[in-house]
């Protein structure tokens, strides 16, 4: 159906564009130098993450050369493999590299079979269409016969798992809800279990245009719509919505929510037609809720037990929600707890008992503020992206089990049903991400990381990904080429703009993969005839027809270099939610919302039944009571404080971690950890004191800072600083602060096998000890 667009496009500044996942800028360059990153004139909101690529784009850690792993390069695959990220790197030319890698990957493949190709490479890297690393690598490795791949993320992939046997599919409702206009017009009541953390809405994968979070809230808040804000931070929530603060137990989401259930159910509140018309199951729920399978009913008075919360707040919360026009949020962060699939399925079954699913401004929402794109109203477009081409090998690893897979090759994993085998890995290869960042129990990865003959790394900077490599293609950043970025869920587009030449003998991953590929005679496989300039045309032009299809119009490539941006000002149509209230089924077997499923009911697991439940978490403040480490039933240490790891306000992930922007919020260096002023005081801490955070698992150092918005038993280090470790009597620590060191590599159930970092119990103490610098940035020994 064709619709009326408003395009607005053309600079106002005579500076060059580029754009990022953190938002779009103005580049300043002097004599060859990017010198600073100006705020886009039409970004209410602009990030300042931008500006701390200016000092690091050339700086000390940048890696300007292909680099070899001198124990890899002298003695071949598979040597000396436990001096990864400790031994120094040999420069070599690109034919030597070239070389090195094709020789590498025939062997492997004679030898064990592409199955033994891990092509991982999980990160976001550029915004850019084209030259997107990770796409790159599949494309290169798909042409020369295929390789083992990572299913899910680890932003949300027990909800990946999940949500598709509930509401048939995840995607198509992830960013197409209801929006902050329609919220302001029509809701009354926000219940944003996780919060809604607008540092978090910074960023949106592909890019954006325009923040929109913090203006999306503050309407809402001025037209009277009410938050509540479910979370052990109070900082989920910023200070314009006037949230009340439900600061429940980490982990004890799903507790509260049947008890909210619970409390509709025993008065009566719930919406009986639609539970009739649209779900199917509720009647297998209802029995769970009054306790008629396990005895406990599940009562305001159970879950304030467990949750540590007055039961009357709520039952009163219950109450509110039945009179009010009410939005169930529930953010990304839910889904990495331990069992990460029952929140997303408890709070659908909680919206559909309200029966405000598909009304404007009521229903269910997957993380308002996760990113940018959620609850934002931009057109979604059907952008096109890179062809992938046809992978030939089945195998795949669930995207946070990849230590395992490497630790235990050939053993068997469940997964959605399926019993599957870890295939054995000989070489990894990585490109635009970082997994000592996303991974949790880092020295359990390292450990993993020693197993491979052989590791790739696409990187610009020494990062923990490039330094644990034996082989590093030096990849250029997003100002030293030419791309275009199309935001497919703002209807937003940009000229990505080169605005300064290669540093040293970088290449774009393009480049990259087409020398590798001309080796192995599938250069024309690969390339297609095209130049990186020809692909970025096609892959526009593209995009121009898919979005003619449906009656939106795009400049033409020639236009939108002339005019640097655009962007499409036209209503969304009906979301899937509203299409789905009017008549249209959904993906399930039923066609319906399915509070109990058959199919995952039939998978048998023991840690994931048929229809959301409370399981107690493995590890969680539950079995910690006192003040000190204590002994949990099963005979391990419970410490007394729970880390939640969240995404930092600084930087996406660890990217730019060491760009000015993120080190101007360190102290001395150091990675701050909140806690509140009580636990503080009761260890004798000040503000800005280097501790040492640790469990079990390991330690970090971090500086303290108070903070009285956070629960008492809780603590919170962001994720993104870069992995310094440094073994202490046997233990690996972190002197700069990641907080995965201490988090747990332990799937969510055997449904999803996702990660469950913010199930994670810790102890903190000032650091006594040898002074141990941050050495982080400084980049490894360089031979040659």
């Amino acid at each position: 159906m064709a619709v009326n667009a408003e395009p607005s496009h053309g600079p106002s500044s005579p500076l060059p564009l580029t754009s990022t996942h953190w938002g779009t800028y103005r580049v300043e360059v002097v004599d060859g130098e990017v010198v600073r990153l100006h705020d886009f004139e039409h970004d209410p909101d602009p990030s300042p993450i931008g500006n701390g690529i200016v000092d690091v784009v050339d700086g000390p850690t940048r890696i300007s050369g292909p680099m070899v792993r001198k124990s890899w390069l002298e003695n071949g695959p598979g040597s000396d493999n436990h001096l990864r990220g400790k031994e120094p790197f040999v420069a070599v030319s690109w034919d030597r590299a070239e070389e090195l890698v094709a020789t590498e990957l025939e062997r492997v493949k004679a030898e064990y079979g592409s199955q033994a190709i891990y092509g991982g490479s999980y990160g976001w890297s550029s915004a850019g269409r084209f030259h997107h690393a990770q796409g790159q690598l599949h494309r290169f490795l798909n042409t020369i016969g295929g390789y083992t791949r990572s299913v899910n993320t680890y932003s949300f992939a027990a909800a990946e798992v999940m949500v598709p046997h509930v509401i048939g599919h995840f995607r198509a409702f992830l960013y197409d809800g209801p929006t902050w206009p329609e919220i302001a017009a029509n809701t009354e009541l926000v219940v944003a279990f996780g919060g809604i953390p607008v540092k978090n809405g910074q960023i949106s994968q592909g890019g954006l245009g325009r923040h929109v979070q913090r203006a999306g809230v503050r309407d809402a808040a001025a037209a009277g719509v009410s938050f509540v804000n479910v979370s052990p931070l109070r900082s989920d929530m910023i200070g314009d919505a006037a949230a009340d603060w439900l600061a429940v137990r980490p982990n004890t989401d799903v507790a509260v929510m049947l008890a909210l259930a619970h409390t509709l159910l025993i008065n009566d509140l719930h919406d009986q037609d639609f539970l009739a018309s649209h779900t199917t199951g509720f009647e297998v729920f209802a029995d769970y809720l009054l306790g008629a399978d396990d005895g406990i009913p599940k009562t305001a008075a159970w879950a304030g037990t467990i949750a540590d919360v007055d039961p009357a707040a709520i039952t009163d919360l219950a109450l509110r929600m039945a009179r009010s026009r009410t939005i169930v949020s529930t953010s990304w962060s839910l889904s990495r707890h331990d069992h990460g699939e029952q929140p997303y399925w408890a709070g659908l079954a909680l919206a559909s008992m309200l029966g405000g699913i598909g009304l404007p401004g009521q229903g269910f929402v997957f993380g308002l503020s996760a990113v940018n794109g959620v609850g934002g109203d931009g057109m979604i477009l059907p952008v096109a992206a890179l062809p992938q081409g046809r992978n030939e090998v089945d195998a795949f690893v669930p995207v946070a089990r990849v230590a395992d897979a490497l630790l235990h090759p050939n053993t068997e994993f469940t997964y959605d049903g399926q019993h599957r085998t870890y295939p054995d890995i000989k070489l990894v290869w990585w490109s635009g991400g970082n997994p000592f960042h996303h991974h949790q129990d880092l020295s359990r990865l390292v450990r993993a990381w020693q197993q491979p003959d052989t590791i790739i790394a696409n990187e610009w900077t020494w990062n923990a990904n490039a330094r644990h490599a034996d082989i590093v293609l030096a990849s250029t950043t997003s100002l030293e080429r030419d791309d275009v970025q199309v935001t497919p869920r703002e209807a937003f587009l940009s000229v990505m703009n080169k605005v300064i030449e290669p540093v040293g003998d970088a290449r774009d991953d393009y480049a990259i993969f087409s020398g590798i590929a001309a080796r192995l005679g599938a250069e024309a496989r690969f390339t297609e005839g095209r130049s990186a300039k020809q692909w970025i045309e096609h892959l526009y032009e593209e995009t121009r027809s898919n979005c003619q299809s449906i009656g939106v119009a795009l400049p033409t490539f020639d236009e939108l270099k002339q005019t640097q941006w655009h962007e499409v000002v036209t209503p969304r149509p009906p979301n899937p939610w509203q299409r789905f209230r009017n008549g249209e089924p959904l993906g399930t077997p039923s066609g319906k919302i399915e509070i109990f499923s058959e199919t995952v009911a039939a998978f048998d697991l023991d840690d994931c039944g048929g229809h959301p439940r409370w399981i107690t978490p493995r590890e969680w403040l539950g079995a910690a009571r006192s003040d000190s480490p204590t002994g949990s039933a099963d005979g391990e240490v419970v410490y007394p404080l729970h880390l939640i790891s969240n995404q930092p306000r600084t930087k996406l992930h660890s990217q730019l971690d060491h760009g000015s922007v993120s080190r101007a919020a360190k102290i001395d260096g150091r990675e701050p950890v909140a806690m509140h002023p009580d636990a503080a005081r009761s260890r004798n801490l000040v503000d800005g004191q280097t501790v040492r955070i640790f469990n079990g698992r390991g330690s970090v150092l971090a500086a303290v800072t108070t903070d009285d918005a956070l629960r008492t038993d809780v603590v919170q280090l962001s994720t993104g600083a870069w992995f310094d470790p440094v073994e202490v009597d046997g233990v690996t620590w972190c002197k700069h602060g990641n907080p995965n060191v201490l988090t747990k590599d332990v799937g969510t159930s055997g449904l999803a096998q996702g990660p469950s970092a913010h199930s994670c119990l810790v102890e903190i103490e000032a650091y006594v000890g040898p002074d141990l610098p941050v050495t982080a940035f400084e980049p490894p020994e360089i031979l040659r």
